[in-house]
């Protein structure tokens, strides 16, 4: 039995027990741990090397789902038979790889204050204490019915939309409801979809992989240009007209009425994304399109996780009358990925008003660091940072003239904690081009063909929610002195 020591580092971003994972596995593979060879006990193991069997189990249990390793019943864990002897090389590779994705999440900044969790607790412990009970069946399909009311009634209250439980549909994430928003669409006959220039690219592939031939109309400083928009055509159009993500783009009301009533004339369908909306920081939330509707021409669909925290992956969409009637006939094929102690959860933490008083929290949170961030990058970014959309959401469009690529500049803020992606990544364009050279406007400026300019100028979203308000000088002027390193701009 070899001697296992591995060399744990307790404040490593890496868990303990991946660590131990990773150090057995890559011993395993450079052939240190021979086929047949048996390891020690989670006991013994535990004691020899100073951390507990539960950290030693979780490590074990890693190793037997991947195949290195079996168990014999009474007498511990072995090493399976694998192709051993990979070399060193291979083994630090693949280790490393899955280390830093195992990690990925918690290199960058987090905040806890963006989020109540100890009132949230208070509710998943009613449930389990008074609805256990419940727990013992799955979710319905359609989403737990307590859920659904709490909704209805909220987004009256904040988004005047109207609508009732019956109408709601409420799935794991976006990705989810928008393939069973397809499968309604295909039933329809409607075969056509318009997405924004950019856009949200995993709404974009779920369309695509279901067979819809999709076209995309540029986004300016009032959303998309309604010019574009077909006639005769039944198709449905997907648009973020509170808060277009991930340019911040708004719909003025008189244009939301000229989309409403092309969608009655041509036969179509409005997918209102309201994405972000209620976090606007300057006057009041914009009312959502779906309440101006009086054809059932939209679906409207909303979110949890940025207004909660982001692993909650409750989302739902509030159909047409008709289109709800539709998913009755549908919804038996459907079983519910929705956490259904979640979805209970939730509905008690809005029945108490404490959704409610999170998003005021949020809101006033935010507001305040957008306004520390977008002083930070004028003052310090003065001559090679330029920003976009200013007044709401969790994220800013920086402009920055740099010879770096857009990624270089991305893994640069990785490397800080910072958060950033690239605005290409959103845009059917090889490189897109953000509207704006001041701190506060938004131009009509549309996504373009790569220019050979210089200096070259990259386009990248920075989310700034996630860093602690007190963090933000510090991070976003260590971020600055980075990106000049290097660099003559």
């Amino acid at each position: 039995m070899k001697q296992i020591m591995p060399m744990l580092v307790y404040k490593h971003s890496a868990p303990l027990y991946l660590q131990l994972y990773t150090y057995i596995k890559e011993n395993i593979l450079d052939g240190s741990i021979r086929r047949g060879e048996k390891l020690p006990s989670l006991r013994a193991l535990s004691k020899s090397i100073e951390i507990s069997i539960t950290t030693v189990g979780l490590a074990y249990d890693q190793l037997l789902v991947e195949g290195y390793i079996f168990s014999k019943p009474g007498s511990g864990y072995f090493i399976n038979e694998i192709a051993s002897g990979m070399g060193t090389p291979l083994a630090m590779y693949a280790s490393t790889t899955r280390e830093e994705e195992m990690a990925k999440d918690s290199m960058y900044y987090y905040d806890s204050a963006t989020f109540d969790f100890a009132k949230w607790k208070k509710c998943t412990n009613q449930v389990l204490t008074e609805y256990a009970h419940l727990l013992f069946h799955e979710g319905d399909s359609q989403g737990e019915m307590a859920l659904r009311n709490e909704i209805s009634k909220y987004v009256y209250q904040s988004r005047g939309v109207i609508c009732n439980p019956d109408q709601i549909v409420i799935g794991a994430g976006t990705q989810q409801i928008t393939g069973q928003l397809s499968n309604i669409l295909s039933m329809i006959n409607i075969k056509n979809i318009i997405l924004e220039d950019p856009c949200y690219l995993p709404v974009k592939n779920i369309f695509r992989d279901r067979g819809f031939t999709i076209s995309q109309i540029p986004v300016g400083k009032e959303g998309i240009s309604l010019s574009h928009l077909p006639e005769k055509l039944p198709c449905a159009v997907y648009v973020s007209p509170s808060n277009q993500f991930p340019t911040g783009a708004v719909i003025p009301v008189g244009k939301r009425y000229e989309l409403l009533s092309w969608a009655q004339k041509n036969g179509s369908i409005i997918i209102e994304d309201d994405y972000d909306s209620e976090l606007r920081y300057f006057g009041r939330p914009i009312p959502a399109l779906q309440g101006l509707d009086t054809n059932q021409r939209v679906v409207y669909l909303g979110s949890f996780s940025s207004t909660l925290f982001a692993s909650v992956k409750i989302s739902y969409m509030i159909l047409p009358e008709f289109m709800a009637n539709i998913f009755q006939g549908l919804k038996r094929d459907y079983s519910q990925t929705c956490s259904k102690m979640e979805q209970l959860t939730l509905s008690l933490f809005m029945g108490k008003g404490q959704y409610q008083i999170g998003i005021k929290k949020l809101r006033a949170l935010c507001s305040q660091k957008l306004n520390l961030a977008t002083g930070v990058l004028v003052k310090k970014g003065s001559g090679f940072i330029t920003l976009t959309n200013t007044s709401s959401g969790v994220n800013l469009i920086l402009n920055v003239k740099s010879e770096k690529s857009s990624a270089q500049l991305c893994l640069e803020g990785a490397s800080l904690g910072i958060q950033l992606s690239q605005m290409s990544f959103y845009s059917d364009k090889a490189t897109y081009t953000a509207p704006s050279a001041t701190p506060d406007t938004f131009s009509d400026a549309t996504p373009s063909a790569p220019q050979d300019t210089s200096p070259n100028v990259s386009s990248l979203i920075l989310h700034f929610n996630q860093i602690p308000i007190d963090k933000i000088p510090s991070a976003l002027e260590a971020l600055i002195e980075l990106w000049q390193k290097d660099t003559r701009f």
